[in-house]
């Protein structure tokens, strides 16, 4: 997944589109479409699932488990800015990176980040 806009998905029809990809008792926290990607923000980890191909048929679901996740930035130009790029930094791995259309609950998310990124968590 590239530097492409996510925008806002309900949190409820998400997880009601990915109630087979969700655990028993996971609960979709926050949710972000890209084109045809998404990124879900759970109570227990990320999962970034990747549609492949002309009829997108094949997808790639990638799980990232909070605990592997060592840092994560947020930059905005301000608060006129359009969007605000969001980088993860992942244990053994590539950072991930993409940008968050303007409407998404940044403040939200730094908080959820933050909670689930605690020592002991």
């Amino acid at each position: 997944m590239g530097l492409i806009n996510a925008t806002v998905w309900d949190v409820a029809d998400a997880a009601e589109n990915l109630a087979y990809a969700l655990g028993r008792g996971e609960a979709v926290r926050m949710a972000f479409k890209l084109v045809r990607d998404s990124i879900v923000f759970t109570d227990r980890r990320i999962l970034m699932i990747d549609v492949q191909g002309l009829t997108g048929s094949k997808k790639r679901f990638l799980t990232i488990p909070y605990r592997a996740i060592t840092t994560f930035t947020l930059e905005s130009a301000g608060h006129f800015d359009l969007d605000t790029e969001v980088t993860l930094t992942v244990s053994g791995s590539a950072p991930i990176a993409f940008n968050l259309s303007r409407g998404a609950d940044v403040p939200g998310l730094v908080t959820l980040l933050t909670e689930y990124l605690a020592p002991g968590k």
